[in-house]
């Protein structure tokens, strides 16, 4: 089974760390980003797919053909057009079912592999106390029937972590826009109107752990955890 892991972008939040250093090599308690994503992959995953942009020779370079038993690929992003548009770019190599991991995250192997059990396609989604961004809505069942990007009150409710479990009948429909307006095309809108359209199921999968990293503050909070 082959992961699309997107790694195209500078991450301009975390300020001078990534000046020098694309983001997915910056490191948490001795290990970059990617090999927290690579070390979470379930067993079965035999493939990784890098979508890269920025300084993306660093990484081929740290990682080159292979982590461990399993084979590496590169993809360039040329234009930072968004989540759906770095899914777009592997396009031509995926295969049958595939997982698609957020480049910035940490995650857990049970929850990845959780979403690769689901039959259709699913989305990992956190309980937060307080969304912030990425708003899901779903039905009893799990089944997805919202999500809204941008800013939110803060209530209690489920966040989107940017893991996703797909199959090649994606591609059979168009590239959404994150929000209205925008020149970036997001990954969950699209798989959520695919679904629609398609009627194959969009599942939310509760996640047991997930850590966000999208500051300098964030890498001290994701140390503090993991220790």
């Amino acid at each position: 089974m082959q992961v699309v892991i997107p790694s195209a972008g500078r991450g301009s939040r975390m300020n001078e760390l990534t000046k020098s250093l694309p983001k997915p090599l910056l490191e948490v308690n001795g290990k970059t980003l990617l090999q927290h994503k690579f070390d979470a992959l379930p067993e079965g995953v035999d493939e990784i797919i890098l979508v890269v942009g920025y300084m993306g020779g660093m990484i081929q370079q740290k990682f080159g053909g292979t982590y461990k038993d399993k084979r590496i690929l590169y993809v360039e992003q040329d234009v930072l057009d968004g989540t759906a548009g770095a899914l777009w770019c592997a396009k031509n190599i995926l295969t049958g079912r595939f997982l698609v991991m957020n480049g910035d995250d940490l995650y857990v192997r049970e929850d990845a592999a959780h979403c690769m059990a689901i039959n259709e396609w699913a989305m990992l989604v956190k309980e937060m106390d307080h969304v912030l961004n990425g708003n899901v809505r779903i039905e009893d069942n799990g089944t997805i029937l919202e999500i809204k990007e941008g800013s939110h009150d803060g209530s209690a409710g489920l966040t989107n972590t940017g893991l996703y479990a797909l199959d090649t009948r994606i591609f059979d429909y168009p590239m959404i826009p994150k929000a209205e307006g925008s020149t970036e095309y997001g990954l969950p809108q699209t798989i959520l109107e695919a679904s629609k359209k398609s009627g194959i199921p969009f599942i939310a999968v509760k996640a047991t752990e997930w850590i966000q990293v999208t500051s300098p503050e964030d890498i001290q909070k994701a140390e503090a955890i993991l220790e």
